[in-house]
């Protein structure tokens, strides 16, 4: 950690760093940028790449004794085969799906594992102008740069709680989530957005049978996690990170709200 950031909380300086990337890549957004597809055939666009250089370089200012594991890099050259007990983790797009097809619902996101959890993390949803970070004193969200408000879980609300479901979810396999963890009605969005929606109370739970990155949630977990709820696996254990020994690599979770 440099002089210059030993009195400030990471969390905000996090969420600085994901706002400039945020104002680095919504231009292209709106522009007819191309699309390639990487080694697992998922998109990837420019708009990855200048936003990931960006907050690498950022990081690597502010914390350079503090390793950097980010997704275009690690599509690109592999993860490395042993990490140390502190790092950060990068996705400069996450949800390049509704990225590319002009939905709103995707974001830049830093998040700092200690110990093999997330400790501290800032997402950014540049298209609406929302940041949530975490702080010493919890969850915060702040919209067009405007002043941090409390963000918070809300109690479970019996008989009408709200399940976050992906855009591809089918209609099967939310029937089958929704008798597994009792919510009553679904919101339908891409990228970790949906764990923040958790963390500020617009929804009450978040679960994933399917795969993910460590770098896809580890910001919003840090988030979600300062707000009060919880991310485990659907067995109710802790949900580890640096799995280096399975590419960092994501088995099932359970993000929610209050209970």
């Amino acid at each position: 950690m440099t002089q210059a950031t030993e009195t400030r909380d990471i969390g905000e300086i996090l969420a600085e760093i994901v706002e400039e990337a945020g104002r680095l890549i919504l231009p292209l957004w709106s522009a007819a940028i191309a699309v390639e597809s990487k080694a697992d055939n998922s998109p990837v666009t420019e708009a990855d790449r200048q936003g990931e250089v960006l907050i690498t370089r950022r990081l690597a200012e502010l914390f350079p004794d503090v390793p950097i594991i980010a997704e275009e890099h690690a599509s690109q050259y592999g993860t490395p085969d042993d990490i140390g007990a502190r790092f950060f983790l990068v996705d400069p797009v996450d949800g390049t799906k509704a990225f590319v097809r002009g939905d709103p619902s995707w974001t830049v996101n830093i998040g700092l594992v200690q110990d093999r959890r997330p400790i501290a993390g800032a997402v950014c949803a540049p298209a609406s102008g929302e940041t949530w970070y975490t702080s010493p004193t919890g969850a915060l969200k702040r919209v067009k740069g405007g002043a941090p408000v409390p963000c918070q879980v809300r109690p479970w609300p019996q008989g009408s709680a709200i399940g976050m479901i992906s855009h591809t979810e089918k209609e099967e396999s939310v029937r089958k989530l929704a008798e597994t963890y009792g919510f009553s009605s679904t919101l339908a969005l891409d990228s970790s957005v949906k764990l923040c929606r958790v963390a500020e109370g617009t929804a009450d739970i978040y679960p994933r049978h399917g795969p993910t990155s460590e770098w896809d949630i580890c910001a919003a977990q840090a988030v979600l996690e300062a707000a009060g709820g919880t991310v485990l696996t659907p067995e109710g254990e802790a949900f580890d990170y640096a799995k280096a020994d399975k590419r960092f690599l994501n088995g099932w979770f359970v993000a929610r709200g209050g209970k």
